[in-house]
């Protein structure tokens, strides 16, 4: 490996962040011989991000399996993320094939828990210097690109000279920011608002979701006998919720078919959340600079697949610039690589996520298969694989699939005595 000092770095890599996307990329990058600068402006090595869906899904079971965290979780008590989702059919409940193999799943897990848990294995990382109380305020430029970071410490100002700078600092990338990347933003028609219960059981001991045409609400059961529970209503309603937030809460889920016991609950948590969550997607590079996580794309948080992108980007980061971040290749090359794959991999699910953020109705698609899913077991079964991000929306919705759905809606309503599917809406 090509000698940082003698190159005129501090490291091969800094990284803006340590949470799940910076972390995990600090961890992987180590692992592969480059050395590794992780700043984290807050000085608690036990902060945590606070909203979010908590839950991690199956696409990234092979990367939490690569960092050797998959045993610590489960001793966490971390849940695996089996779910339902309830629709105007009926529930959609998947289940693996008679005979067949287990369905994939990841974790559901508090953020006060994972947090901690990923950024301590980074800090005993060896290559890894973990960095507390440090904020990027700014880049250091050489010969017109960066060259490294300036940030505020404890003890003042500091540079931190690199390769390469890792934005894993949120959806308002001050990384970004600073390297002159904008952000495409696409406006979410539905506000939300989450809580931590306990005493709150879940048919099946199982995460439920409701799909209410436009509203939607979730349950996640996590670890420590938690619940997260969430509402996310079309923004029409937000005038309603603002009076009263706690009763418009809690009437919300009251109101959810088979409906969790609210009441009979303890909440152990604020009820928190936010009312304007834009869905954001950056160009995952610039000159030097690499995002990761939110930083580079924000999804909708009702689709709960913000850790799994987080942990899969810092995954392709790592396998695309590793040799070149530490001397030994053309890094502009390794960007466009992992920038390539990051589009290739995560463009249409984002595309799908910013139409379904209108607050809309389901589309004669969406009702073909949600209805087929709530009919049929393999339907569902194909349904659970794209709800785990584990296909793109090119096999989930692939000629095959929808011609699979139509024979089961046909079949179903022949069955029942009604016009063949689409003809009375449903």
């Amino acid at each position: 490996m090509t000698d940082p000092e003698s190159a005129g770095y501090d490291y091969d890599v800094v990284i803006s962040g340590a949470g799940l996307a910076g972390s995990a990329a600090a961890i992987l990058l180590a692992r592969r011989g480059v050395r590794v600068a992780l700043l984290e402006r807050r000085s608690d090595p036990e902060a945590y991000k606070v909203l979010c869906t908590h839950s991690i899904t199956a696409n990234a079971h092979p990367v939490l399996d690569e960092l050797g965290l998959v045993p610590a979780l489960e001793k966490a008590g971390a849940v695996r993320n089996e779910a339902r989702w309830y629709t105007r059919w009926g529930w959609i409940e998947p289940k693996p094939a008679p005979a067949g193999p287990e369905l994939p799943y990841a974790y559901n897990v508090r953020r006060s828990t994972l947090d901690p848990l990923i950024r301590s294995r980074a800090a005993q990382t060896p290559g890894v210097d973990l960095l507390l109380g440090h904020q990027v305020t700014g880049l250091v430029r050489e010969a017109g690109r960066p060259a490294g970071v300036r940030a505020s410490t404890p003890r003042g100002e500091r540079e931190i000279r690199a390769r390469l700078v890792v934005g894993a600092d949120g959806k308002d990338s001050a990384v970004a920011k600073f390297a002159g990347v904008p952000a495409r933003s696409h406006e979410n028609a539905r506000f939300g608002y989450l809580a931590h219960f306990r005493g709150l059981p879940l048919r099946g001991g199982i995460g439920q979701t409701w799909f209410l045409e436009p509203d939607m609400a979730y349950a996640f059961p996590n670890d420590d006998g938690v619940t997260v529970l969430a509402v996310l209503p079309d923004k029409k309603r937000l005038p309603a919720f603002r009076e009263d937030l706690e009763g418009s809460f809690r009437a919300f889920v009251r109101a959810l078919p088979e409906a969790p016991p609210i009441d009979s609950a303890e909440r152990i948590s604020k009820i928190i959340g936010t009312i304007d969550y834009p869905l954001h997607s950056r160009k995952p590079i610039a000159p030097g600079v690499a995002l990761v996580g939110d930083a580079a794309l924000t999804g909708d948080p009702l689709w709960g697949v913000g850790c799994g992108w987080a942990l899969q980007s810092a995954r392709w980061l790592a396998e695309a610039v590793a040799p070149a971040a530490a001397g030994r290749g053309d890094l502009d090359k390794a960007l466009a690589v992992y920038a390539r794959r990051h589009g290739r991999r995560l463009r249409g699910h984002q595309a799908m996520a910013v139409d379904f953020a209108k607050a809309r109705p389901f589309n004669p698609i969406e009702r073909l298969v949600f209805s087929a899913a709530a009919r049929d077991a393999s339907v569902a079964r194909h349904m659970h694989l794209f709800a785990q991000r584990l296909i793109g929306p090119l096999r989930f919705l692939n000629p095959l699939a929808l011609a699979k759905a139509s024979a089961v809606n046909i079949r179903h309503l022949g069955k029942a005595g009604r016009p063949p599917y689409g003809a009375d809406g449903r």
